[in-house]
């Protein structure tokens, strides 16, 4: 839906690149409404420019906290075209429709960085400016506003090619952008107001209290909206740590496809979490043995956990899985009977995952602000076999299952993998060799045999004397980031014992 812009307010505190915008829509022959500062910029370019006073029939007041808080320039861009009462009103009231509006916001974060002064801080928390934004926004439909000097060149760009005229998915991107730019407004004066406390744009669904943090003495909430992940079925109300763990076992299995009694192609895997590390993993044939092969890999860490497949546990598993204490179940679904046995505990809780995973960030409070990354994606960016001889098929199975295991464990970390099992792992520790020696300590604790398992490293060997230990253990395979200037150590040592080892090019620390 094409709109012609015929009239145009502009109010903004950078006047950076407005000339040519002003030039531009003087030469279409549109109207400008402008305020103070701008006017005067304006009328100074030589270019006919309409006091906003003269629809207000009021003067800038109060210091110039009150310029365009009025109906006669809020009724102009939030007037609905298509709407005949509204369109009677705006008669009605002289009421002029305004097309454009070109709004950017008081400084604030720029003086809070300058000075300690309240009184300045204070006066530059702007009202009007969000104001017209949030309300041209809302009004995408009748109008186009521009929130940002960054986005002057397009605006020009789209005057000059389509002659004034506006499309309904131009103004539509326009508003969204103009919405983000109040919110991350508003967030910095909300932190300005809450020192010790930062807030961010992460969690915007509702604010749900928690019965403590990661420690009683600690307050605690969530912000966001849990339902879009997962349906609580039964049990307690979550925790902090909870949560944090079930954040840690969905990021896991949304590594695998979900798992059906029909599919032929896709393992069912069954993996068991602590303290957001994986204790136990397998990928079986059917969600019980998945079950039984995780459980074996620690049976002791497996006390407390929360569990979670890619499947529907049925009644059989459900009775398996009762013999533990564990905190949290997530599964796809649920068999009718495996519920009603699951259900005989009553603080256990049982979630139902949702099948999409759509977050595409991490974020991590830290120091005075709030770190923003990509989530880890991906198990390897290449697959570049440079040991002695190359992987079998088996071995590449579970050389591709072991990355991913490793991927999820806290860095320093070493996964010891054997037919799809997670059999030893090593995991927070200050060296690579300890995370070795940690994960062989696990494997041999639980009497598994290391012949002819593989390992995965989530960084690259600085020495090779890790190498080393794996071979005198018994592994056959490995793999590896790559990355160490002394790369050639480790590989010349597979080479000369015949020890395949790949290198990925993929880190996948985890702190």
């Amino acid at each position: 839906m094409q709109k012609k812009i015929q009239s145009a307010l502009i109010s903004v505190f950078y006047k950076e690149g407005l000339d040519a915008i002003a030039r531009q829509l003087h030469q279409l022959g549109i109207t400008i409404y402008s305020t103070g500062g701008t006017e005067k910029f304006i009328k100074d370019l030589g270019i006919p420019c309409v006091p906003v006073e003269t629809l207000t029939t009021y003067p800038s007041i109060l210091g110039g906290r009150v310029k365009t808080l009025h109906p006669a320039v809020f009724g102009g861009i939030l007037g609905r075209r298509d709407l005949e009462q509204d369109v009677q009103e705006m008669k009605q009231y002289n009421i002029p429709e305004i097309d454009l509006v070109i709004v950017d916001l008081y400084p604030f974060e720029e003086t809070l960085a300058s000075t300690i002064d309240e009184k300045q801080i204070i006066e530059k928390i702007d009202i009007g400016g969000p104001s017209m934004l949030r309300g041209a926004a809302k009004n995408f439909k009748d109008l186009l506003v521009v929130a940002s000097k960054e986005d002057y060149a397009l605006l020009e760009r789209m005057l000059i090619d389509q002659k004034g005229e506006t499309t309904i998915e131009q103004r539509k991107r326009f508003a969204a952008k103009a919405f983000e730019v109040v919110m991350k407004y508003d967030i910095a004066i909300s932190n300005y107001f809450n020192p010790g406390r930062t807030f961010s744009s992460a969690g915007t669904a509702g604010k749900q209290s928690l019965r403590y943090g990661e420690n009683p003495h600690q307050q605690a909430y969530f912000e966001g909206n849990l339902k879009e992940v997962f349906t609580q079925l039964h049990g307690k109300e979550i925790s902090y740590n909870n949560l944090v763990d079930i954040d840690a076992a969905i990021e896991l299995i949304d590594e695998f496809a979900a798992y059906s009694m029909e599919g032929e192609q896709t393992d069912a895997v069954f993996a068991i979490i602590k303290h957001t590390n994986v204790c136990g993993i397998a990928a079986k044939s059917s969600i019980k043995e998945a079950w039984d092969a995780a459980l074996a890999g620690d049976p002791e860490s497996a006390f407390g956990g929360v569990l979670v497949c890619n499947g529907v546990v049925d009644k059989e598993t459900a009775e398996a899985i009762s013999e533990i204490f564990f905190e949290v179940l997530i599964a796809y679904d649920f068999e009718a009977e495996g519920l009603e046995t699951l259900k005989k505990k009553k603080n256990r809780i049982l979630l139902q995952l949702q099948h999409a995973f759509e977050r595409k960030e991490q974020f991590k409070s830290v120091a005075n602000g709030v770190l923003i990354q990509d989530r880890d994606q991906g198990n390897f960016v290449e697959w570049k076999e440079v040991g002695g001889r190359e992987t079998s098929p088996h071995e590449r199975e579970d050389l591709e299952f072991a990355n991913i295991v490793c991927k999820h464990l806290k860095s320093n970390a070493i996964a010891l993998v054997k037919n799809k099992q997670l059999v030893g792992k090593g995991c927070g520790q200050t060296s690579r060799i300890d995370a070795l020696r940690q994960s062989i300590q696990k494997a041999k604790q639980f009497k598994f045999d290391l012949n002819g398992a593989v390992l995965a490293s989530d960084a690259f060997f600085p020495f090779s004397d890790s190498v080393q230990i794996a071979h005198a253990e018994g592994i056959q395979a490995i793999i590896q980031p790559g990355g160490s200037i002394k790369d050639k150590d480790s590989i010349e040592y597979c080479v000369e014992n015949n020890l395949a080892m790949v290198m990925t090019g993929m880190r996948h620390f985890k702190h």
